[in-house]
């Protein structure tokens, strides 16, 4: 170790500053005395194979101390009563050790209780992980190091770290690189702060536009989740810190997307389970091997998945590969016998988490409500320490993985404050936010907007000057944030007048209810739409800022209708009707059902929850300093009663209603998606062409290449995300109408044209068969390369010959 060269007075001084060196000899060059024997034991030994330290820790440890390396301590002041280490803490559970303390120091924005003064300067809170670790490492008597885990699905949870947008709006950027580069910051940042693994991403596939926790979410497509998510895990194991995936499994389509307690009954069956909902945590294992797995809270089948052999041991470490550890998420133990009703009691939910494959309960409970019946069933032979050695062991090879048992201390706290969230992070925030933004509709040409040419601007809406939906719980907490009239008003400076005038709250006092029981305006509600009507009057242009705020989407929020909630949509007829200009920008978490405000308005942004930055790259983009180019990853369906719509999607799921024929005349339900799958304007125009395959019959194990090229038609330079899709013509089970194989964001001047090339693997090609074994089967494929899900550009055909042929 790079402190421990020097003598143990000095070495603890640079450690922790301000603390007195104490006569504890077991730092030494190289190595340190975990367990105080005096002897440098094979786990302390670097150089020693990975599984000989794992056995002979596990060989020297205690059943107390075996056990305490199966369960979490919630930090500060949701578990955790202390910031920094006390005498109490030698009565508690974790004087034998913890597997991980979670979220500690690390600052919830809407939560006062969690405010702290160790988070910040960042040196500060690093010093205190530090403090914290010591504790561990010289008062327990193995001395096993913490695994302090935080959130991260959009940015380090924490007060200052770098902000980025819900991961709904990284999904729309359709850029790999700048995930990595995402997954690089908050690994970086995590790793700088003291924190050694990061809940995310998370790779649920979003399939209910109704679901609260869409936004969270990278879309509904899997390859798109997938190949999004494993640049996500790459970049934050990058910096030496665990990725710790979210949630396995089929959590996302709870029934009719009523979401919380014990999410009973997902509808889906063992194909599209597979297919659908497996496929993006088998890719990501496979293809970036997370150290962390974090188990869902839902049943499946009726089978609790935290309880399940089949999904923790068969599926996920025995097929997928995971070699990390398995983290329940919060309540997932308890609910096996408090909501699923599988167990008589908690103890016996313990016991069948724990021969599951589960490794360490987290929830914002004490360590000692699980340890305590753990021991007890160990006691009494129900769980064997073979089951046991081997769960800890789990735990204890991320932890060697991790470097906790050769550096095990944030090694220069001062570093800090000079690495985490740089001026280059910020810029990169922006970016980020610019590349989130998805142009849903931009009538002649209506945007971008000239400021020299406009003297008087309104912003409105209940969402134009808030900024709580640029924080959330699982975000950084206390940046400087910008509205979207601050940023608009910046941008003019003396160019142009710019008003506000919020014209409505996010919900009228009846919501939801109003929005199935309608209520007439109360005379508040109807002058403060009157007072945005006057001022739009005397206006060029309105700027309408509208959609969902954090209070309106998030776990356990799911909705009934997807409209804008409370009076917006009167508020937006109403501008509408003075005849001027409005141009919507759209706040939200999940796909609205816009049909009016598209048919009627002349342009409308999505901005999905954008991070700190909002303000200010909205009005970029509105006055054409930025050309957007994101991507719709989720559809938007024209109303909830046609939900489940979404992509991909069986032959005829889908369909419309016949015209013609003895039973052709019903036509009586809405069709087809407001918004599809992959959908996104630019200002500039592309074209494609020159669509090339490297062969058009081929062997099953065979790979193909696939080119064509893009070319910027227009005066602007602008991003295109092209998109490859595969058709299956004739298969020996249904499957989908078509599948997203590949697909890439390219920049682009004007006249500039690129080749693309993607490559078409057999794990791209293959299905699940009448036996559900993966398959590749004969017969003819469609390439079709387009600008969306349903805007083909270019099609060609190739064959997957008989292996008999």
């Amino acid at each position: 170790m790079k402190y421990y060269k020097i003598t143990l007075a000095l070495a603890v001084s640079f450690l922790f500053t301000g603390m007195k060196p104490d006569n504890k000899d077991i730092y030494h060059k190289g190595w340190i005395d975990f367990n105080k024997n005096g002897a440098k034991d094979v786990f302390e030994d670097s150089k020693a194979p990975l599984e000989a330290r794992v056995n002979n820790l596990i060989s020297l440890m205690n059943v107390n101390e075996k056990t305490c390396q199966l369960v979490t301590l919630y930090g500060y002041s949701r578990v955790l009563e202390d910031e920094m280490p006390n005498d109490k803490w030698k009565n508690r559970v974790w004087k034998d050790g913890i597997a991980n303390i979670d979220e500690h120091l690390n600052t919830i924005w809407n939560q006062e209780k969690t405010h702290t003064k160790y988070a910040f300067p960042y040196s500060t809170h690093a010093e205190a992980i530090n403090t914290v670790q010591k504790w561990f490492i010289e008062e327990t008597r193995m001395g096993i190091p913490v695994d302090f885990t935080n959130e991260g699905v959009h940015g380090l949870c924490h007060e200052k770290a770098t902000p980025l947008p819900a991961p709904i709006g990284i999904g729309s950027t359709w850029n790999k690189d700048l995930v990595y580069k995402a997954g690089t910051i908050v690994g970086r940042e995590a790793k700088a702060l003291g924190y050694t693994n990061v809940y995310a991403p998370i790779l649920d596939v979003a399939r209910d536009q109704r679901w609260g926790r869409v936004l969270e979410c990278y879309g509904e497509e899997p390859f798109h989740i997938s190949e999004m998510g494993k640049q996500m895990v790459l970049g934050i194991q990058s910096e030496g810190v665990a990725s710790t995936l979210k949630h396995f499994a089929v959590y996302s389509v709870p029934k009719g997307a009523r979401d919380g307690d014990a999410r009973t009954d997902p509808h889906v069956a063992p194909r599209e389970m597979f297919q659908l909902h497996l496929y993006p945590f088998k890719k990501v294992i496979k293809e970036a091997a997370p150290m962390g797995i974090m188990s869902s809270y839902n049943d499946y089948d009726g089978v609790p998945v935290t309880a399940s052999p089949y999904f923790l041991t068969e599926l996920l470490r025995e097929q997928f590969g995971f070699n990390g550890y398995v983290v329940s998420d919060s309540e997932a133990v308890e609910y096996v016998s408090e909501k699923h009703h599988v167990a008589a009691g908690y103890k016996e939910a313990v016991r069948q988490v724990i021969e599951a494959g589960l490794n360490v309960r987290t929830t914002f409970r004490t360590p000692e409500s699980f340890v305590e019946p753990l021991r007890e069933l160990i006691a009494e032979g129900k769980i064997s320490m073979q089951t046991i050695d081997s769960r800890v062991a789990d735990v204890l090879r991320v932890k060697f993985r991790l470097g906790l048992f050769d550096s095990p201390y944030v090694e220069n706290p001062d570093k800090a404050d000079k690495t985490v969230h740089t001026a280059a992070d910020e810029a990169f925030s922006k970016q980020i936010n610019r590349e989130s933004l998805v142009l849903l509709k931009n009538e002649n040409n209506l945007l971008p907007l000239d400021v020299d040419k406009i003297d008087n601007i309104l912003v409105t809406g209940p969402l134009a000057d808030e900024v709580s939906f640029t924080f959330s719980r699982y975000g950084p907490a206390f940046n400087p944030s910008t509205s979207v009239f601050k940023g608009v008003k910046d941008y003019a400076g003396n160019k142009a007048n710019v008003s506000f005038v919020k014209g409505c709250d996010i919900v009228d006092p009846d919501w939801p209810g109003s929005e199935i029981i309608p209520t007439p305006l109360s005379a508040k509600e109807q002058a403060d739409i009157d007072a945005a009507v006057e001022q739009a009057k005397k206006s060029d242009i309105i700027i309408a800022v509208v959609g969902e705020d954090e209070k309106r989407v998030g776990e356990t929020k799911s909705r009934t209708s997807l409209g804008l909630p409370g009076r917006q949509f009167q508020l937006v007829q109403a501008l509408y009707a003075t005849g001027k200009p409005v141009v919507l920008v759209l706040i939200n978490g999940q796909p609205l059902t816009i049909n009016w405000e598209n048919k009627f308005l002349p342009a409308i942004l999505e901005a999905w929850f954008p991070s700190t930055a909002a303000g200010e790259v909205i009005a970029e983009t509105l006055f054409g300093d930025y050309n957007p180019g994101g991507k719709l990853s989720v559809t938007f369906p024209k109303s909830v009663g046609q939900i489940p719509l979404n992509f991909p999607y069986k032959p005829g799921s889908q369909a419309g209603q016949p015209g013609a024929g003895p039973n052709g005349y019903g036509n009586t339900r809405v069709l087809g998606p407001l918004y599809p799958f992959g959908y996104g304007l630019s200002y500039t125009s592309f074209e494609y062409s020159d669509l090339v395959i490297s062969r058009t019959s081929l062997k099953a194990q065979a790979n193909i290449e696939v080119s064509f090229k893009i070319k910027n038609t227009g005066k602007r330079e602008g991003d295109e995300v092209v998109q490859m899709y595969l058709k299956d013509k004739v298969s020996s089970v249904t499957t989908y109408e078509s599948m997203l194989r590949g697909f890439d964001r390219v920049h682009l001047k004007p006249n500039e044209t690129k080749t693309i090339h993607f490559t078409l693997t057999p794990s791209d090609l293959e299905l699940l068969d009448i036996d559900m074994n993966w398959t590749v089967e004969p017969g003819d494929f469609e390439v079709l390369i387009g600008a969306s899900s349903v805007d083909i550009k270019l099609k060609e055909t190739f064959t997957v010959e008989s292996v008999n042929d």
